[in-house]
């Protein structure tokens, strides 16, 4: 009886799959807030320096442009300039986080109590959560200088550092990404409108900002 000879490869040929690129599950993120502050206080170099830092850190983070990049910040009306709205600098939504999480559907669902806004999802551009109320040290404080609808105080008492201009005078209202109040048995305070910036120089030093938990940190939305 004759057995049929069966050719035994001497290698095993394995397709191996490449891994997605690092920025593919990020492509669409278009809400982060900032790992960093400027490091000047209040002293953003105006809207157009805080925007600057949004789009630089989302460009590092590799996905930067074609998105248009803006910080989330009011402007009080002062030598003959009209106030500027943070809700209006902000495109329309939906905006999600570094995971792909949505934390806000549109303008009227981010200013609403139900928006998805936490420390869980309120992440760095590198993804990663920020320290927040109980942490060491806490840096949940988030510059805004708006009201809890996204628009800008009245002008008259300083709620912007002098419109993002100084780290001397007036202060900054800041909001808590974390929603948690100043104190335990506080109710959580709003993601945008919490308390004013205040500190042994006044409210505008990167020292003020930091003696109320705090570090000069943004929100940063992809207007496009």
């Amino acid at each position: 009886m004759k057995f049929a000879q069966i050719a035994v490869p001497t290698c095993l040929a394995f397709v191996v799959l490449a891994a997605p690129p690092a920025g593919a599950q990020t492509a669409d993120t278009s809400f982060f807030v900032t790992s960093n502050g400027i490091g000047n206080g209040g002293n953003l170099g105006g809207l157009a320096g805080a925007d600057n830092h949004c789009q630089t850190l989302a460009q590092a983070a590799g996905f930067g442009a074609p998105k248009t990049w803006r910080a989330y910040l009011s402007t009080q009306a002062a030598d003959g300039k009209p106030a500027e709205n943070a809700r209006d600098r902000i495109g329309k939504g939906p905006w999600k986080n570094v995971k792909g999480v949505v934390v806000a559907k549109d303008v009227a669902d981010l200013h609403s109590a139900g928006n998805n806004l936490t420390k869980q999802t309120a992440l760095s551009e590198k993804g990663e959560v920020i320290n927040g109320a109980g942490d060491t040290p806490n840096r949940h404080d988030v510059l805004t200088g708006s009201q809890a609808d996204g628009t800008a105080f009245a002008a008259g008492e300083d709620r912007t550092c002098k419109n993002w201009t100084s780290s001397t005078q007036g202060a900054a209202m800041v909001g808590h990404f974390d929603r948690k109040g100043l104190r335990d048995d506080e109710p959580s305070k709003s993601w945008n409108t919490s308390h004013p910036s205040r500190g042994p120089d006044g409210g505008c030093s990167q020292a003020d900002l930091r003696s109320t938990g705090g570090d000069g940190l943004l929100y940063c939305f992809a207007a496009n």
